[in-house]
């Protein structure tokens, strides 16, 4: 009987079986079109929502679960005196996080909620929850858990870059990005994440390029250090499987997983995104 139970929104990604064998509770984010709300993995799915895209030539745009939301599904999942440790995508994104603050501090006393920030999203937070997960597993505390975690936060890396700037100029939703859009929507820009908020490293001319600038960046990062790495891709998994095979070339790593981009990220990026995760072992 496994007590803790482990919430991911679905900013993160997972690899195809992690959901299952790692038994993670995806809390879907709503993605929105045309005034109708719909929950990836419920109602919505990767084909449906790019032709969605192709047809309306408009993005949905998505919003974060209530407190409600939030309030009921952890109801759902646990019972009174579960632990629930809860993993979601960065706060200076988004306001999950504070969501899910609300409904641990309305449901304190029924069970032990602990909402923990993974500072980035995508792939990140399913590493996080699979790293989580292998240690309650292995009987460690909720403490000793928190703590791993709090370390891979800190050393996790995340670059990407995205093939067309389109979705990112009509979503509106990434702000550090506004300024910089009008000038370079003919190129490549080369994305991080650092401590919570995207920031635009560099700039190429083609996709070639591109794939090429986000692994050397990897590789200044991380060097020759064993580490779990993990390509993810919107849209393209033959691009990313080629990448996949690049990592496993350059990079000494303890494994290379692989999985498609969320919705809810996709909205803001764009099919043909790729990006590249890692955390030394």
């Amino acid at each position: 009987m496994i007590m803790l139970k482990i919430v991911m929104d679905t900013a993160g990604d997972l690899c195809t079986g992690w959901q299952e064998k790692y038994q993670i509770n995806l809390l879907p984010i709503n993605i929105i079109h045309n005034g109708v709300s719909y929950q990836q993995g419920i109602d919505i799915r990767y084909d449906d929502f790019y032709a969605m895209v192709e047809q309306d030539n408009s993005i949905p745009s998505t919003s974060q679960p209530t407190p409600y939301q939030f309030v009921e599904f952890y109801k759902k999942i646990a019972q009174p005196g579960d632990s629930i440790l809860s993993i979601h995508v960065t706060d200076k994104l988004s306001g999950t996080m504070n969501s899910a603050r609300l409904a641990a501090e309305e449901l304190k006393g029924s069970y032990h909620i602990i909402p923990f920030d993974s500072a980035s999203g995508t792939i990140c937070m399913g590493m996080m929850c699979k790293e989580a997960r292998q240690m309650d597993a292995a009987g460690k505390s909720v403490n000793e858990i928190l703590e791993k975690l709090e370390s891979i936060r800190r050393k996790m890396e995340l670059i990407f870059t995205v093939d067309t700037m389109k979705f990112a100029k009509l979503s509106g939703r990434v702000k550090s990005l506004q300024a910089t859009l009008a000038s370079i929507l003919d190129i490549k820009p080369i994305i991080e994440l650092r401590d919570g908020t995207i920031e635009i490293k560099d700039k190429v001319r083609s996709r070639k390029a591109s794939l090429e600038r986000i692994l050397t960046r990897l590789k200044e990062k991380i060097g020759d250090q064993r580490a779990y790495i993990a390509v993810v891709h919107a849209h393209d998994p033959i691009t990313g499987k080629a990448v996949v095979e690049e990592v496993k070339k350059r990079f000494n790593y303890v494994e290379v997983a692989f999985a498609e981009i969320s919705i809810s990220l996709a909205v803001h990026f764009g099919p043909g995104t790729i990006g590249l995760a890692a955390y030394p072992e």
